[in-house]
């Protein structure tokens, strides 16, 4: 048997990168998959795809900066697949610029996104879970979220603040049958870093001592385990998934 079988699932940023190997690794391991995502075309066309490979998944066209949307959104998944029992809260956007030159309007992007899109889609879920008394919730943070990186206030502002979320989450939903993590990866490669310069990504590969770039599928590994019953007793946990680049 799968690890996520008679589980359904939402992951947000479903469409693509990391989320994207999520949701197909989510799909092997039996779950039904609500994917998540601002991106109409890509995500209608990925569930389709999956779908025709006989795996059950529905895309929603969600904004998790908006708390209405995400909230009709979880009402329809629930509605469709009678339960939901994860929470894969992936999405995320960088709008990257030393502190100096960064505007408030990168500032309020990020956080409307990467934070409060988290609060969001976890305050629309929770109810669902609270009733059936089991959940898992599984966050992305970042190594920049534990470390800090230049340019990067907003980014690191918001994985920070969801590690702080993910542990009071811990401690708040803990009798209640529901779980709550965070991952925290370092650099992986997805479609986002295939416009940086080599010269950067060397220097990427050389700050590992892995001595290169994780993949998206290697995140979606740890995505797997959290959300399944194999780790039910790991609860407020951050887990690194950098190749030891926090070293």
């Amino acid at each position: 048997m799968t690890r996520l079988t008679n589980k359904t699932a939402i992951v947000t940023g479903g469409a693509s990168g990391i989320g994207r190997a999520t949701t197909l690794r989510f799909v092997q391991e039996g779950a039904a998959v609500a994917i998540w995502d601002i991106n109409e075309e890509k995500g209608e066309a990925f569930a389709a795809e999956l779908r025709g490979q006989g795996y059950s998944v529905q895309f929603y066209h969600v904004n998790t900066s908006d708390l209405q949307a995400v909230t009709e959104a979880a009402e329809a998944v629930q509605a469709a697949f009678g339960s939901i029992h994860i929470l894969i809260n992936n999405a995320g956007i960088t709008r990257d610029a030393s502190f100096k030159k960064m505007t408030p309007e990168q500032w309020h992007a990020v956080l409307d996104v990467n934070l409060t899109g988290v609060f969001n889609c976890t305050k629309a879920v929770y109810p669902y879970m609270e009733a059936q008394q089991y959940g898992r919730i599984v966050t992305a943070s970042s190594v920049v979220g534990l470390y800090g990186n230049f340019g990067q206030t907003n980014y690191a502002a918001t994985k920070a603040g969801v590690i702080a979320m993910t542990k009071v989450w811990a401690r708040e939903f803990g009798r209640k049958g529901i779980t709550a993590n965070a991952v925290a990866p370092g650099f992986i490669h997805t479609e986002m870093t295939d416009n940086i310069p080599e010269k950067v990504l060397d220097a990427m590969r050389e700050k590992a001592p892995a001595g290169r770039l994780g993949t998206p599928e290697e995140v979606a590994h740890v995505y797997v385990f959290l959300a399944s019953d194999e780790a039910a007793f790991i609860n407020g946990a951050v887990i690194s998934v950098d190749g030891g680049l926090t070293l």
